[in-house]
């Protein structure tokens, strides 16, 4: 979905979409669930190579489960009871490497086509910079979903930047959001800003910050529970 849309009432998302399209609107439904399968396709990887797979097998089972998920009858799977995208997902995932191994090895010699975008590498060097903390494969999902989660609204709001002529002053203010600023007056001296301009844009930043980060998420959650699941996955970052 285009970051350029402006969150104010958060209009109809990509999960709702895929919720109530599996009769009306399958073709739709299926674009949408693919559409957030490509935003969230690392948490998954991510969580298979916790299971203790290889690189290599760990792609190949996250190419194949997206390719059952998606394929022609997949919106049929869905289950509105889940409620959330990311519990859909680790729940499909989970029955995916309990039941169907035998697919995937099968699919692997019959030359399964790339269904989502995988940058391998990109994302081997990304699983080894990780802490090296004792988390359940569970729970690192759900740290690596709220990660990823970050990086969808910090990119958002860099191409919002760009597009106003604005990327330096977003390059000194981020440091606002992540917690490694300097001083109010260090900003200003670099930017050849005043302190007052300076505190005006990291109220702007923070409030759109804020804003962004509450659509991205109700993209992924049924109405009503975007700020149940801001708090929840605000406390995973914090554990």
């Amino acid at each position: 979905m285009d970051s350029s849309i402006q969150p104010k009432n958060f209009p109809t998302t990509l999960w709702t979409v895929v919720l109530h399209a599996s009769r009306d609107e399958p073709a739709l439904g299926q674009a949408a669930l693919a559409e957030l399968c490509q935003a969230y396709w690392y948490p998954l990887y991510s969580f298979v190579r916790r299971r203790g797979y290889s690189p290599h097998d760990a792609q190949d089972l996250t190419q194949a489960f997206f390719a059952q998920l998606l394929e022609k009858r997949g919106l049929e799977r869905v289950d509105p009871e889940l409620g959330r995208f990311r519990t859909f997902l680790l729940a499909s995932l989970k029955n995916f490497l309990a039941n169907d191994w035998d697919k995937m090895e099968a699919r692997k010699r019959g030359g399964g086509e790339t269904i989502i975008s995988l940058d391998e590498e990109s994302a081997e060097s990304r699983f080894h910079h990780e802490p090296s903390h004792e988390l359940t494969p569970e729970r690192h999902f759900e740290r690596q979903w709220a990660m990823t989660l970050l990086d969808q609204v910090f990119d958002a709001l860099r191409d919002e930047y760009h597009r106003e002529g604005k990327s330096d002053l977003f390059d000194e203010l981020k440091a606002v959001i992540t917690g490694d600023a300097g001083t109010y007056a260090d900003m200003a001296a670099k930017l050849r800003r005043s302190e007052g301009a300076i505190k005006v844009a990291v109220h702007r930043l923070r409030r759109r910050y804020r804003e962004v980060m509450r659509f991205r998420i109700a993209e992924t959650v049924g109405e009503g529970e975007v700020e149940d699941e801001l708090r929840h996955l605000l406390a995973v970052l914090g554990g």
